[in-house]
């Protein structure tokens, strides 16, 4: 069983090599993650919102 401290060690290591890797995205990735996350987020609003009101009228409070 490995201690905290190489348990540590690794996971700084693994940290640091996923930083290596990724880079800034540009304005048009982010504009579109923006879009992205903004559509999820309506629908599962939108969702939940048909919930409410379907509840809302089956027990009428």
């Amino acid at each position: 069983m490995a201690s905290v401290t190489e348990k540590i060690k690794t996971f700084l290591s693994e940290s640091r090599r996923v930083l290596m890797v990724t880079k800034k995205p540009g304005m048009k990735e982010f504009k579109l993650a923006v879009k992205i996350t903004g559509i999820g987020m309506i629908l599962i609003g939108s969702i939940g919102l048909i919930i409410r009101m379907i509840g809302y009228l089956i027990t009428g409070s």
